[in-house]
């Protein structure tokens, strides 16, 4: 057993290093080029002596946003090896920024970059609601479970004045449809009222992602999120209410947090969650190029190492786009990742399931309401 518990071990708890040009609150430290412009800029030194001189920012740093109105809401979920059928993302762009995250590539079809834009520039979706239960009431529609986002995160810091994500859960109520969250966000526990609600008729699974014990680490990879403190509780919150909840640690780094997976799974199994699963980190498209940047400024004593880690994880590359294998990886420490899970699955999660959403009830609410007859 001794030899699956030496991933990583070595935690490196020194001081993560930040330059003067680190930008704290971000994580990614620059807008890189879009790769579908036709054109790219970057900026005249006497343009950067002049900001210098004069105190201002070369970049605008605050979080703006934009209101779109698409024509559909509810996607369908192509991928083999994601565990969902269906999709719904009330937002494009998360101002949590996560430097790793997998949906920064998107932002680029909206025509911004995936760099700072992504966590910059969020796109509201302000007709979501509407949209959903037009989908939901549709004849064609079968019940299946909708998870909430599959892509950038639905408690992202303005849901907290828009309550879009809120306003979903009451459609989902109202019609019986099964739901599932996924979030690092403790803002989720606002909702708890409706999440009770939905959990009576088991219709309601929530998925919390830590990705750490350690507060430090949480700050450099996911500056904008709840802390880890709170994101424990979240989890003891939902788990005393009857809510399941499962926990991902996705994604896991080589030599960032690898090594904290026996003691992760211990706490939050003592908090009361079901399962847990995991991803092992990719870094496709674009995010290779940022994840690079951001790790040379903040971790610099390790940085080559790390790199070189993913890269033996995912066949000598940072991009892996093969299903399969993708998300879990392959060779000695993907090998010692499952080993670990396994293990600490019988230690810690023994005999604990999560249930099957319950997808029976919808066809008596299509109105909104039950049918009598």
């Amino acid at each position: 057993m001794e030899n699956f518990l030496i991933i990583g071990l070595i935690p490196y708890f020194c001081e993560m290093s930040k330059p003067q040009d680190y930008i704290k609150g971000r994580g990614a430290q620059s807008n890189v080029p879009n790769r579908f412009d036709a054109n790219t800029h970057e900026f005249r030194d006497d343009f950067l002596n002049y900001c210098a001189a004069e105190g201002d920012d070369v970049q605008e740093s605050r979080t703006v946003t934009i209101d779109t109105f698409p024509k559909t809401i509810v996607n369908k979920v192509e991928s083999p090896d994601v565990g969902m059928a269906y999709s719904l993302n009330p937002y494009q762009g998360c101002e949590h920024g996560c430097i790793y995250c997998y949906a920064r590539n998107s932002h680029e079809y909206w025509g911004f970059s995936p760099g700072l834009d992504f966590e910059q520039k969020i796109l509201v979706k302000r007709n979501a609601v509407e949209l959903l239960e037009k989908k939901l009431r549709s004849k064609n529609w079968q019940a299946a479970p909708i998870v909430l986002s599959g892509n950038t995160d639905c408690y992202q810091p303005v849901e907290k004045q828009l309550e879009i994500t809120r306003k979903l859960l009451q459609t989902f109520l109202k019609y019986r449809h099964p739901v599932g969250i996924i979030t690092k966000n403790a803002l989720v526990l606002r909702d708890l009222d409706i999440l009770e609600e939905l959990n009576k008729d088991h219709l309601i699974h929530v998925n919390i992602s830590i990705t750490s014990l350690r507060e430090e680490t949480r700050r450099i990879l996911e500056p904008r999120t709840a802390s880890i403190k709170k994101r424990l509780e979240t989890v003891e919150k939902l788990s005393v209410r009857g809510i399941p909840v499962n926990v991902m640690m996705a994604p896991i780094i080589p030599s960032v947090n690898s090594h904290e997976i026996m003691p992760l799974i211990k706490e939050i199994a003592g908090r009361g969650a079901l399962s847990v699963g995991y991803t092992i980190v990719r870094l496709n498209g674009a995010i290779g190029g940022i994840f690079t940047d951001w790790i040379k400024k903040t971790m610099p004593d390790r940085a080559d190492k790390v790199l070189h880690q993913i890269e033996n994880i995912h066949g000598g590359s940072l991009n892996d786009s093969r299903f399969g294998t993708r998300m879990k990886g392959e060779g000695e420490f993907a090998d010692q990742v499952k080993q670990q899970f396994k293990i600490a699955r019988n230690l810690y999660l023994k005999d604990r399931q999560r249930r099957v959403l319950n997808c029976n009830l919808h066809e008596e609410y299509k109105d909104g309401q039950m049918k009598l007859f």
